[in-house]
C-alpha cells in the first residue's frame, strides 16, 4: 500500500484475526511476548510474526516498558471493537 492510510477493512485483512487479539492483549495489559501469548491464547510462533506486523502498521509501540498501544492502535481498536 503507499502512503495512504489503510481502510479498517483492509486492516482486519492484514492483521486477520490473530494480529486483533494480540492488539487487544496489549490493550489489556500484556507487555512482552510471554503475557501477549498468555492474554490472547495464541502460540509463541503466532505472536512473534504478528508483533512486527503490528509494530510496523504503527498499531503498538514498544519501550523499554514493554509493548503498549499507539495513538492510532487506540484508534483501531476502539473501531474493531464497535463493530463487533
Amino acid at each position: 500500500m503507499d502512503n495512504k492510510e489503510e481502510t479498517l477493512a483492509d486492516l482486519k485483512n492484514i492483521l486477520g484475526n490473530m494480529g486483533i487479539e494480540i492488539l487487544f492483549a496489549i490493550n489489556e495489559g500484556a507487555i512482552d511476548i510471554e503475557t501477549i501469548k498468555i492474554f490472547s491464547g495464541l502460540p509463541l510462533s503466532c505472536v512473534k510474526g504478528r508483533i512486527p506486523v503490528l509494530l510496523d502498521l504503527n498499531l503498538i509501540k514498544e519501550s523499554p516498558k514493554g509493548f503498549s498501544l499507539t495513538e492510532r492502535g487506540i484508534r483501531i481498536k476502539t473501531e474493531l471493537k464497535s463493530k463487533v
